[in-house]
């Protein structure tokens, strides 16, 4: 990265971190690029946790949002995980774990609720239920990966790329999109 890259993305990690609202931080990830946590619940950095690619695309146009919602809500970020950029992972109760030595790559998108209610009357007014994700050991989850509520991913899975994860997925298993 040249002089002026190293200064932009300081001044940009600077405004996401001012922009933060989640007091219940635990770890230190390697930022290396802007990285927005909000939220009421608890956030959890493993060792060795990596945010951000600089010889990837949306490195200077794009940040990492996570938020765990609720007070009750959790992600747990294990040991080793690098993640490229434009990632983002909203707990709004229960929680989200993302496996140690896990790589995931750009545009990829967590979620462990709908956010809105299914039914039609109750939509603008209810949440939804919510159900942990949970993400293996070792698992690979490629660029434009969306990974839905209550499914687990087990160990050594691949993901391919453009993949909508929307029920389990088993140890050592591929899946393509």
């Amino acid at each position: 990265m040249n002089k002026y890259g190293a200064i932009l993305q300081f001044y940009r990690r600077l405004k996401y971190n001012m922009l933060s609202t989640n007091a219940r931080v635990e770890g230190e990830p390697m930022k290396h690029q802007p990285v927005q946590i909000n939220g009421g619940g608890a956030v959890y950095f493993g060792k060795n946790v990596h945010l951000g690619v600089r010889n990837s695309p949306s490195f200077y146009n794009s940040y990492a949002y996570i938020e765990a919602r609720r007070e009750n809500a959790t992600i747990v970020f294990e040991d080793d995980v690098a993640i490229n950029n434009n990632f983002s992972a909203v707990a709004n109760e229960s929680s989200i774990t993302v496996g140690r030595g896990t790589t995931i790559g750009m545009n990829c998108q967590i979620y462990n609720c709908n956010f809105h209610s299914l039914d039609p009357k109750k939509r603008r007014t209810d949440t939804g239920e919510s159900k942990p994700v949970l993400i293996g050991r070792n698992v690979f989850i490629g660029n434009n990966v969306t990974i839905l509520r209550g499914v687990t991913i087990g160990d050594n899975a691949v993901i391919g790329a453009g993949s909508v994860i929307n029920k389990d997925i088993p140890t050592n298993a591929t899946h393509k999109a």
